[in-house]
């Protein structure tokens, strides 16, 4: 991309709908980027250029870039980051750079099976009995989904479809990268927990006011080895199902079949409630020749669980015209090694907050009157009260954003979606001036509410009965900070420099009811590893721009 004194041009976010095809629905444009098209830059897809004969609808692109198919969920998925490309390490969806920023643990063992049968238990937070507030940053009253609009649980799995294209075989560590081989192909597994206040799914973060949901995702990247060529049409597909009672997907998983009932709960949908414990278990179920997820409700009784198989509709993309095949995906490795950190996404054992999402609003300007599924669903462009006062306006060199769609009011039901009212007027878009409610001192400070949610916590995950015996603290903070230069690391830190809020939050360990567990935000009953010190120093070493603190022996309470 090009440079101008060190900085990047403004990037759009990874859970944003911009794309061409949403022009069609009179959709605000709400990328953050200087449009490159790929097809003007050497190396580009034009060794793909198959028509696409499938649905007009669906999840070939989780990014939204996707100029042949319109995306499902308006403000598009929580997507894998791509480390590695051609651009600084970047890698531009349609001429789009599509990071994102995303604190997290990964955990490390040579233990065979660790990289494909493994276990956590975690306790839900519980938000403020006063619903949230929008009287200026450190004055207000902040729910969970406020802070994040997901936490997810990491692993990567066998796709020979997805890059790098190579034949792979399920848990092993044949697939390990090494020398000029670039491993086998990979995809990226997600369990992703959604908290409630913000729905309905489909437009916005929640599927409820009063409950948590999950759901199995798994993206994979249509592109070659060294990232030179990628098939537009279907860079980025995402096989998504929320976890079930019954194990049946909602509607369609795949990328190519994906429909409204995809993304949208039902009768059989696991809801989970603020304070519940949980027993999650991501394994290889090899009698079924699919990997699993289960979450056990340990406080309600209930159990949810999502088999990733052709049978439940999952499917792998062909790079040549995003046609897909019905497919069981598996874990790719055997052991959770430190050279084992899934290929394209350099990530495997992982737990990750998505930060940024979310900024709190009085009013709302630059109406939009319909969603990309036609609904009569208005949302708007720009977010206006005292979060965004903190800070330069949208559009203005030293902001990074353009604007901060889509957008919903309060008491929004989101037309004939028959959503929950949101419980309070804001913005989903990508956070690029950090001044929403993620890079504030509103994070959890106690293991029960205040003005702030309780803590969630995490245990260390087990697997065959052990713990991992290393760990290591990363953010990709880097890769979307416009005063950061990824050629000398010069103005990479946290918090950004350009936070009004002076804030980034970080991972704690602490003993709770006698418990070892992982706290998230601002939490000081426990070891907090220096708080934002932790995420160490920079480093492309991964392939992108990121925070990485030495990896260390797996603390002890």
């Amino acid at each position: 991309m090009a440079r101008m004194s060190g900085l990047r041009h403004p990037r759009p976010w990874l859970l944003l709908a911009a794309s061409v095809a949403l022009a069609a629905f009179a959709v605000p444009s709400v990328s953050m980027a200087a449009s490159h098209p790929a097809a003007a830059r050497p190396g580009a897809s034009a060794a793909h250029k198959a028509s696409y004969q499938g649905t007009a609808f669906g999840n070939l692109d989780c990014n939204g870039h996707s100029p042949v198919q319109h995306p499902i969920k308006i403000g598009g998925y929580i997507c894998a980051e791509v480390h590695g490309g051609t651009h600084n390490g970047h890698l531009e969806d349609n001429g789009y750079y599509i990071g994102h920023d995303e604190p997290l643990v990964q955990f490390y063992s040579n233990k065979p099976g660790s990289s494909s049968n493994l276990s956590y238990v975690q306790t839900l937070p519980r938000d403020p009995k006063a619903l949230p507030t929008v009287h200026g940053p450190l004055k207000d009253t902040t729910h969970f989904f406020e802070l994040m609009p997901a936490l997810w649980y990491a692993m990567a799995l066998c796709d020979p479809n997805s890059y790098p294209l190579l034949p792979c075989k399920p848990d092993s560590d044949s697939n390990t990268p090494h020398g000029n081989y670039p491993g086998g192909g990979s995809a990226f597994l997600e369990v992703q927990f959604y908290p409630p206040g913000f729905a309905p799914f489909a437009d916005g973060l929640s599927c409820d006011n009063s409950h948590w949901c999950a759901a199995l995702t798994i993206d994979s990247l249509e592109c070659q080895a060294g990232f030179g060529v990628c098939n537009n049409n279907c860079v980025e597909p995402i096989n998504f199902a929320f976890i079930q009672t019954n194990g049946v997907p909602t509607g369609p998983a795949s990328p190519q079949k994906a429909n409204l009932n995809t993304v949208t709960p039902n009768q059989r949908t696991l809801l989970m409630n603020p304070g519940d414990k949980l027993a999650i278990h991501i394994f290889d179920n090899k009698s079924a020749g699919a990997l699993e997820t289960q979450v056990r409700d340990l406080t309600t009784g209930k159990t949810g669980f999502m088999l990733a198989s052709a049978k439940n509709g999952f499917m792998n993309t062909s790079i040549a015209d995003c046609s897909g095949t019905p497919f069981n995906f598996r874990p790719e490795y055997s052991t959770a090694s430190t050279a084992n950190q899934g290929g394209w996404a350099a990530g495997n054992i992982d737990v990750s907050y998505e930060v940024g999402h979310f900024t709190p609003c009085t009013k709302l300007k630059v109406f939009q009157p319909i969603d990309v599924h036609g609904h009569p669903d208005a949302s708007w462009n720009f977010c206006t009260g005292p979060y965004e006062n903190t800070g330069p306006p949208d559009g203005s060199p030293g902001s990074g954003e353009t604007n901060d769609a889509p957008c919903f009011p309060a008491g929004d039901t989101h037309g004939s979606l028959n959503a929950d009212p949101n419980l309070v007027t804001g913005c989903t878009g990508g956070d690029l001036d950090y001044d929403g409610t993620s890079y504030w001192r509103n994070w959890p400070s106690s293991n029960t509410p205040n003005t702030w949610p309780s803590a969630l916590t995490i245990t260390p995950p087990v697997t065959g009965g052990s713990g991992y015996s290393q760990m290591q603290f990363l953010t990709d903070n880097p890769a979307t900070n416009i005063k950061c230069n990824t050629q000398t690391g010069a103005g990479c830190v946290v918090p950004p420099t350009q936070a009004p809020g002076k804030f980034y939050p970080y991972w704690t360990l602490a003993k709770v009811s006698g418990t070892c567990v992982w706290e998230f935000g601002q939490m000081t009953n426990g070891k907090s590893f220096g708080g934002d010190k932790q995420y160490g120093k920079f480093t492309t070493a991964l392939g992108l721009p990121e925070l990485a603190s030495k990896i260390i022996p797996n603390p002890h309470c």
